[in-house]
């Protein structure tokens, strides 16, 4: 999913998002606004996973969405 098709989907995506990582906040997601390394940023401190690990979880899964 591209930048632009991630944006427009956004709230729809959002509890999605929470669902799949429950310890993303509201604030870590109004923050993130759609941007795919901030999201992704937001995943690696809540859950201490590095930059590559996050990324690639991230990606899977909105690739499926």
């Amino acid at each position: 999913m591209n930048e632009d098709l991630l944006k427009g989907k956004w709230n729809q995506l959002k509890g999605k998002m929470k669902s799949k990582w429950g310890k993303l906040t509201d604030d870590d997601l109004k923050q993130a606004e759609g941007n795919r390394e901030k999201i992704i940023g937001k995943i690696q401190e809540k859950y201490g996973k590095d930059k590559e690990e996050a990324k690639k979880e991230f990606n899977e899964w909105i690739d499926n969405m």
